[in-house]
């Protein structure tokens, strides 16, 4: 075995940006968003392949929550296609499924790519394909103008919003993503690691307000080289839901984007969760990729 499994630290940022970029391009992975991403993650153990001096493959475990009873742990691997079938993959399954058993998991949870080597080696090791989930892309020059904010709320973006009051909608409506992928850490663990994301544009996130209330919101990421970005989550808390916020906020993020200068926009979802996938379409996003969830009893 030419490669070694290890704790990454924040020196293999660029290395983990690279791995990204050759396994999901459609992701916002900056090597600086990384690198912040190891310096202050305290939700996740990260681990990589390192053959000399690449990084060829990585691998990441959300901890479970202190007190959880028969906590599921979401899992990653990463492999770039140019290093698959040498056993990286396999290694870091492993190493990563061994972590989460560490930490108390029971059971397992991970995204697997919609192609039969990737099912197989997910089928290997004992994991059952569960839910479907799609990727689309939408080009920026041709979404429509965005929703109409309801009279009685009110419209902000990221840079006026109170972040404990973002934190506390997240974790609203981070048990309501039907794939299961959604994850709320402590607030002091969100705050460092997702408020204070280098990838974080706070301009082009936005919050619908009730009162001081954020009932709907959508974070976005953003890679200004490539001119893409990604929303990283769109939620609309249960008692607002039905009034088309979801819309407001996504549509209001993405004509923001484009006046900004950026061409594409990414998203993912869960492939049975209707109406986010009609506002996708009605936005202009278009299917690009296919994957499933996958889960496995410890």
């Amino acid at each position: 075995m030419g490669f070694e499994i290890r704790a990454a630290g924040p020196a293999d940022a660029v290395g983990t940006a690279a791995v990204w970029a050759a396994a999901m391009p459609q992701l916002v992975k900056t090597a600086k968003g990384v690198e912040a991403e190891l310096r202050a993650g305290r939700s996740r153990v990260v681990l990589i392949a390192v053959e000399g001096d690449s990084v060829v493959g990585y691998g990441n475990v959300y901890l479970p929550a202190p007190g959880a009873e028969a906590p599921r742990a979401r899992i990653t691997v990463q492999v770039p296609p140019a290093d698959r079938n040498r056993g990286i993959g396999s290694a870091l399954a492993e190493a990563i499924s061994a972590k989460a058993e560490e930490v108390g998991a029971r059971s397992l949870l991970i995204v697997v790519s919609d192609d039969e080597a990737s099912k197989r080696f997910a089928a290997k090791r004992g994991f059952t394909i569960d839910r479907p989930m799609s990727h689309a892309c939408a080009d920026l020059a041709r979404v429509p103008e965005p929703a109409a904010v309801p009279d009685d709320l009110q419209l902000i973006d990221y840079e006026s919003a109170d972040p404990r009051k973002l934190w506390e909608a997240t974790v609203a409506v981070a048990d309501g993503d039907p794939s299961g992928l959604s994850h709320a850490p402590a607030y002091d663990d969100w705050f460092a690691t997702d408020w204070n994301h280098p990838d974080l544009r706070r301009d082009l996130s936005i919050a619908v307000l009730d009162g001081d209330q954020v009932v709907s919101f959508v974070t976005t990421t953003a890679d200004p080289e490539r001119r893409v970005i990604w929303s990283n989550l769109t939620g609309t808390v249960p008692a607002y839901r039905g009034r088309g916020l979801a819309k407001v906020v996504k549509s209001v993020a993405l004509a923001r984007s484009r006046d900004a200068g950026f061409t594409q926009a990414f998203t993912g979802n869960d492939a049975d969760n209707q109406p986010m996938l009609a506002v996708n379409r009605w936005l202009g996003y278009r299917p690009t990729a296919a994957a499933w969830t996958a889960v496995k009893a410890l």
